[in-house]
């Protein structure tokens, strides 16, 4: 057993949060990646229970909480994270996941050497691992502009799901084990909704909210946050100013070629900073700077992806401004109903679930649309799905969400791998309908927190920052 960690410290800055961490027995060992933002209170329920602690560090309590809790340790925590514990005594090796699936976790098993790591390219640099693309996962990219876990576009890496926890010992790897899922999550939360009073929704909300911020700005080290003229990110750094009560350190991206148009957010942030009383910085760019940068981007890319070049720029002035952590409202949009998706995929359910159950007529409009769209600049390709596709709400997000459809792959890849590729895909893609108590703002929810945020906007986020 080998494990190495390298650092970006955020609570506890002295020598005694190094990583990896042993208990002073030297039983248990542990590698972690992110941050526990209920560590406080976990921690002073660990010092009752007579556990001493020598260092300050979240890292340290979850060893501790392991020793205590076994893999039931997990449901504890309230946080992002990837960890793995190595147990000296029974020699297993325990991998823990977040719920929303914030932090990496990537494993290749050849049935004599486990690997994991928190970037896929990570487990190549050894070369004992083939490189060979998966057919999931170069089929996944194409339909999403993403891979969706648990596959990665590596045939034998795969990524731990969200929300699983994982046990590996001299016997073999055990398979996946979830102990969160995000539908019965929603499925609570329209639970409560029907039991807010009139009136108090909004305060609701705002306490929710606030709570959230509070927990986030658990810190050793100066918390900023990125602020866009958009609800999400003024909401989040007003109450961040709030719970603080002192002002923090904001950043904001612009583009030359913005200026002095409505796509330009920099007037607004300003406006919006110098009401919150916030530190305010900017960096506004040109395309010449952003195509000089590509490469960069590009070489520290470790899943591909169609997004994430903002993130990185906004990070990267963050960075140079000396913050280490920056909050942002990634999130607002897929559980408060902020894209066109949470309009448009029950008006697609509407109209096109009585038609989608005729048989062959998806079949024979798939094709009349696709032979016209070369000829009428006005049809979008992926609205040849709408009749075959539009009855169900993975169908419909497909349609929403989707770059290239299933049909239309054929043309940019030989056949047998497109349909290896869609073979092993349907294996694990899960779907949001009838039977679930969720109405249709939750369905939309569940689609997409579980394909947008999940496999694109927090994978981005995390290897951009």
């Amino acid at each position: 057993m080998a494990l190495a960690h390298r650092r970006l410290a955020i609570i506890d800055m002295t020598d005694a949060g190094a990583q990896p961490m042993t208990t002073v027995d030297a039983r248990l060992v542990i590698t972690f990646n992110g941050e526990i933002y209920n560590y406080q209170e976990l921690r002073q329920s660990l010092e009752r229970n007579g556990v001493r602690f020598i260092s300050n560090t979240d890292t340290e309590v979850l060893l501790h909480l392991y020793r205590l809790s076994g893999a039931g340790m997990v449901r504890q925590l309230r946080g992002m994270y990837a960890f793995a514990i190595w147990d000296n005594e029974s020699r297993t090796l325990f991998l823990g996941r977040d719920p929303y699936g914030i932090k990496p976790l990537y494993y290749s098993d050849d049935g004599g050497v486990f690997r994991f790591a928190s970037q896929a390219r990570a487990l190549l640099a050894g070369d004992k691992v083939s490189g060979a693309l998966d057919p999931a996962g170069v089929t996944g990219f194409l339909m999403w502009g993403s891979i969706p876990e648990p596959f990665t576009i590596y045939e034998h890496i795969h990524a731990l799901p969200s929300g699983c926890t994982m046990t590996v010992s001299e016997t073999g790897r055990g398979e996946p084990r979830c102990f969160w899922n995000i539908t019965d999550a929603i499925e609570r939360s329209v639970a409560t909704a029907g039991r807010i009073p009139a009136g108090e929704e909004r305060e609701f909300v705002r306490s929710a909210l606030l709570d959230s911020v509070k927990a986030h700005m658990v810190a050793d080290v100066p918390v900023g946050a990125f602020l866009s003229a958009g609800l999400d990110s003024s909401t989040i750094v007003g109450l961040a100013r709030e719970a603080i009560g002192q002002p923090l350190r904001t950043v904001t991206l612009s583009f030359e070629d913005f200026a002095g148009k409505p796509t330009d957010e920099l007037p607004m942030a300003r406006e919006i900073a110098r009401h919150l009383d916030v530190e305010h910085s900017s960096v506004t760019l040109s395309m010449s700077e952003v195509e000089n940068e590509l490469p960069a981007f590009f070489a520290a890319m470790d899943q591909p992806t169609i997004d994430g070049i903002n993130t990185w720029f906004v990070s990267k002035a963050t960075t140079q401004s000396g913050l280490k952590v920056a909050l942002s409202g990634l999130g607002g949009d897929e559980l408060l109903g902020g894209y066109a998706s949470f309009q448009n995929l029950p008006r697609i359910l509407a109209k096109y679930r009585a038609l989608s159950r005729i048989p062959l007529l998806g079949d024979l409009y798939r094709v009349l649309h696709t032979a016209l769209s070369p000829h009428l600049n006005i049809l979008d390709p992926r609205r040849a799905g709408l009749i075959k596709l539009g009855g169900s709400w993975e169908g419909a997000y497909r349609i929403q969400r989707g770059v290239f459809m299933p049909w239309d792959l054929p043309q940019v890849m030989h056949g047998d791998y497109v349909r290896a590729g869609l073979e092993r895909l349907g294996e694990v893609n899960g779907s949001s309908e009838d039977g679930r108590a969720l109405n249709a703002f939750g369905h939309v929810v569940e689609m997409e927190s579980t394909r947008y945020m999940r496999n694109q906007l927090l994978r981005d986020t995390d290897w951009v920052s």
